[in-house]
């Protein structure tokens, strides 16, 4: 189908994307997979390439993009090529916008030169052992010093992506009891630096899929945050979540649909290859079927996907549009690749083939970013229901 919302500019850097991932990621995915990361200098050579801080304003040493058109450009070369970037959009596309949209100026000279270069990298920390998807039942907390001059930061935050290689953790903690009438007020957004005394990294968790994604637990145990460290105002980070939860929910959107499109390109290559009974599989009228119903669903997600990219743009991306993009291109997506994953049979259930990752690697985007559940109330209440 002809492209509509990418220009020229957009193409060429597809095409620097795509020359990048395979000479400095296709080579390295299996060592990177086994050492459940990538390495932090690939970051650095992302941010060399302008990867990395391609919506960051050029004051602050980025391409000064608009718009989520490039990451989706990246998100679609990052599944054709079957590879991984670890943690890099999540840190660019997720994480990095909260300090351009609510970072005074003087927090944003100090850290989004180096998150656009890679040398300083983000991660976020809202999950919590005890709650997911209600943020308001956070309990770490953080208490004013009597001098005014630092929070006292104690808690504990789990799921956290990025968490063995971040530089910067951007805390979602209560620093007030929350009013009776709205549980979701008296939460902060704190910016702890990953060298300070008290914070520890605790284990590396092992997860289906996303091997190359370091997803880590924090505690934190007395750790004093400078007050220049508050990101936003004191006791309203639920508003700034939900600005960027939108985002959050659109990037993980057109990933799902770059997801589902790469595995049906797996899987046409892999059935005109393969043989059964003296024949292509290709040449089943079931694979055929399949397959034309795969291309008609991964079509409706992608064109959905855009149109959000489009008004997130236009800066008229709503939660609950977010909440349908997201809902439907993840499903869309595990239905997809399920049925790829069933046409090449055994070896579909091989990790060496791409298929059996984007199955494993996708399983989550109906969860993370909040779950399919969660988007669905979310729809519904903007139905008056």
């Amino acid at each position: 189908m002809p492209r509509t919302i990418f220009n020229e500019e957009h193409e060429a850097f597809r095409q620097m994307v795509r020359d990048f991932l395979a000479k400095e990621a296709v080579p390295h995915l299996q060592e990177w997979l086994a050492a459940k990361a990538v390495p932090r200098d690939f970051y650095r050579r992302l941010g060399a390439l302008g990867v990395l801080g391609v919506e960051v304003p050029e004051e602050y040493g980025g391409g000064g993009g608009h718009g989520h058109h490039f990451g989706a450009v990246l998100a679609e070369e990052v599944a054709r090529a079957g590879v991984t970037v670890g943690t890099a959009m999540t840190h660019a596309h997720i994480i990095l916008p909260y300090l351009l949209h609510f970072g005074t100026e003087e927090q944003k000279r100090r850290w989004v030169p180096g998150c656009a270069s890679g040398d300083l990298m983000l991660s976020i920390a809202m999950t919590e052992p005890g709650t997911g998807s209600d943020l308001a039942g956070i309990r770490t907390s953080a208490r004013l010093s009597g001098d005014g001059t630092h929070y006292v930061l104690d808690g504990a935050k789990t799921f956290i992506t990025g968490g063995t290689q971040c530089d910067l953790v951007l805390v979602v903690c209560r620093t007030s009891p929350a009013p009776a009438a709205n549980r979701r007020g008296g939460l902060s957004i704190l910016v702890v630096d990953a060298t300070s005394e008290g914070f520890t990294v605790g284990r590396s968790l092992h997860k289906i899929g996303l091997h190359a994604s370091d997803t880590a637990e924090l505690s934190f145990d007395g750790v004093r945050v400078p007050v220049e460290n508050l990101l936003g105002a004191e006791g309203e980070a639920f508003s700034c979540l939900g600005r960027n939860l939108a985002r959050e929910r659109l990037v993980i959107a057109v990933q799902a649909a770059a997801a589902a499109a790469a595995a049906i390109r797996f899987t046409r290559a892999y059935v005109r290859d393969r043989q059964v009974f003296g024949r292509p599989v290709a040449s089943f009228q079931n694979t055929k079927f399949v397959l034309a119903e795969c291309a008609t669903e991964a079509e409706a997600a992608r064109l959905l996907a855009h149109e959000a990219l489009e008004r997130d743009a236009g800066g008229e991306l709503t939660a609950d549009y977010a909440a349908m993009a997201k809902l439907h291109c993840t499903e869309v997506a595990g239905r997809v690749i399920d049925k790829c994953l069933q046409l090449h049979g055994g070896y579909g259930y091989m990790l060496e083939y791409p298929i059996a990752r984007l199955y494993a690697d996708t399983r989550v985007m109906r969860i993370y970013g909040g779950t399919s559940e969660v988007m669905k109330t979310i729809i519904a209440k903007s139905a008056g229901l």
